[in-house]
């Protein structure tokens, strides 16, 4: 299992706007990513180090955003005001979660501005969306040339802070989390009463930690 990206949503100023707070806040600047056309959604995305990225996602006027999982939890944060929408967890096979959840894992696509098409597989909205402190699961079909895991980065993901609970989430992944899971530190607490990712932590070249 590997933490593979943050997701982000946009709040109500819309992507271009969150981009350019959040790449103020980093240091840096955030990729157009493309289109999600069987979402409705779009994306930016900011390379990090060991294989992860960020991205930040806004729903768009289109009908596959009223009909898929994905647009309708990108929708509902945004329409909260937007803010960490959840965590992704890249494996080699989907088969185990499919079999775990009984559903099918559903594709996934994004045309990048050129032309592109990255393509994968994932499964596990409908738990975020019923519970915002688990992740979801894909699996990468395109090659690596496409994958915005390989596009590297200086950015550090260092940790992850939650409200919830970690024996909650360790069931969801049939695995143990630890103090840390996959280099990244592991933060749980239940503060506020809502699960769900409230902060994430990065170790950014000439400004260290950089808390969102």
């Amino acid at each position: 299992m590997h933490v593979d990206h943050l997701v982000f949503a946009a709040g109500p100023e819309g992507l271009n706007a969150e981009v350019e707070r959040l790449g103020g806040l980093l240091g840096a600047k955030f990729k157009d990513g493309g289109f999600h056309p069987r979402f409705g959604t779009r994306n930016h995305i900011l390379p990090l180090s060991d294989q992860r990225y960020l991205e930040v996602v806004e729903v768009l006027d289109h009908p596959a955003a009223d009909k898929a999982l994905y647009g309708q939890a990108v929708r509902a944060r945004s329409e909260l005001g937007g803010g960490w929408l959840g965590w992704v967890i890249s494996v080699d096979d989907l088969s185990p979660y499919e079999a775990r959840l009984e559903r099918k894992a559903v594709p996934g696509s994004r045309h990048f501005p050129d032309g592109r098409l990255l393509e994968w597989e994932q499964i596990g909205i409908k738990g975020l969306m019923a519970d915002p402190q688990l992740p979801y699961f894909l699996k990468w079909l395109s090659d690596d040339t496409l994958k915005p895991i390989m596009l590297g980065g200086d950015i550090r993901l260092t940790e992850i802070e939650f409200s919830g609970s970690k024996p909650r989430v360790e069931e969801w992944l049939g695995q143990g989390v630890g103090d840390s899971f996959d280099g990244v530190t592991m933060n749980f607490h239940s503060r506020n009463g809502h699960p769900g990712l409230d902060a994430v932590v990065f170790d950014v070249p000439g400004k260290g930690e950089v808390r969102i």
